[in-house]
């Protein structure tokens, strides 16, 4: 099992939904965030540089079973993919367990 965290920029969300969808993928979190990557503004304030700007961004969560792991990865990259800095990040982590609230099942079945 694993957890999938992919950051876009919010004018890709819906190609990435779509692209999600078409790959049998449709269980996920949306949160709206703010961050800053390669495209980080500074400012010199008393000879020191400060990160002064952070930019909207899309973080979806998706819990998913491993053999949904690289239909997913590949979605992504095909509906969000392009080579303009802040982009975005796909982060893949493993998770332990997943327990389902309603019914109290544990691992892959509750996903």
């Amino acid at each position: 099992m694993k957890l999938v965290q992919v950051i876009i920029a919010p004018e890709k969300l819906d190609a990435v939904k779509e692209a999600l969808a078409q790959a049998e993928v449709f269980r996920f979190t949306i949160t709206e965030v703010l961050g800053t990557g390669h495209q980080r503004a500074t400012q010199d304030v008393a000879n020191e540089q400060l990160d002064i700007e952070t930019f909207r961004k899309i973080k979806l969560e998706i819990a998913l079973n491993d053999n949904f792991l690289q239909p997913t990865i590949d979605a992504v990259l095909k509906a969000a993919g392009d080579d303009v800095v802040g982009t975005g990040k796909v982060l893949v982590l493993r998770l332990d367990d997943v327990i389902r609230i309603r019914t109290g099942e544990h691992g892959s079945a509750a996903i």
